[in-house]
């Protein structure tokens, strides 16, 4: 659903389109976000909005025709070009549901390049909708201003993760205690993981701890619950680096 920013009141509607934008297009909007700007925010021939594609920036459109159930939408300018994204990966084990879709939000909000659910013993559920956290990706860019999403793996196992970050530095959130964030952080590429619950069990650690690029990290003297523990480390690792 295409948001409106609470502030600045002149931000205007800002919505995602899932094609590659041009200047020059004429863009045709249907289904729920053309109700959402038809229905909800009442729009018409005239008004302009924000457009983003992931690929080529933000652009600056007006809808030249408005109908009952679909709009067409022409592309005045590009606004703004594709913001450049911290080689950063968040593999999270599956909690529960509405905790995982905040997880996904705030994943996308910081600025993550790609997150992975990553499916543990201890996980919550068997399966992710995918499509569900994709379109939290969306809702969350759309709100804060991105012009860039994630890149949303599907499932994968433990073993399969840590074999495809390679050997990108992983951060890993070990509830025995690491490296304070401070001196363990570096810039440049990197990967955090953030196990379930429940926690990770012992053959899960010593996975962990058998990758040859494995960093443990602590998150500090509290117990932090799964969802709190991605933010934390996320939002660490782009104070620190960035």
């Amino acid at each position: 659903m295409p948001a409106v920013p609470a502030w600045p009141q002149d931000s205007g509607v800002r919505l995602f389109v899932d094609r590659q934008l041009a200047e020059g297009d004429a863009v045709w909007i249907d289904g729920a976000q053309a109700h959402y700007l038809l229905g909800v925010m009442r729009l018409k021939a005239g008004a302009r909005l924000k457009l983003f594609d992931d690929v080529s920036g933000e652009w600056l459109g007006e809808i030249v025709r408005a109908g009952k159930r679909d709009l067409d939408v022409a592309l005045l300018e590009r606004i703004r070009e594709r913001e450049s994204v911290p080689d950063l990966w968040l593999g999270a084990a599956p909690i529960r549901r509405a905790r995982y879709d905040w997880v996904v939000e705030k994943a996308c909000e910081l600025g993550v390049a790609r997150f992975t659910p990553v499916m543990m013993r201890r996980a919550v559920v068997d399966r992710v909708k995918h499509d569900k956290l994709r379109a939290h990706m969306i809702e969350a860019a759309e709100q804060c201003g991105r012009t860039a999403l994630p890149i949303l793996d599907s499932e994968m196992s433990l073993k399969e993760w840590l074999t495809a970050i390679g050997n990108r530095p992983l951060y890993f959130a070990d509830e025995a205690g690491g490296a304070p964030m401070r001196d363990a952080m570096t810039p440049g590429s990197a990967a955090i993981l953030i196990g379930p619950e429940g926690g990770f069990d012992d053959g899960e650690r010593d996975l962990i701890l058998a990758h040859p690029s494995t960093v443990r990290i602590s998150l500090g003297p509290r117990i932090l619950r799964a969802d709190t523990a991605a933010v934390a480390a996320v939002a660490a690792w782009l104070a620190l680096t960035q």
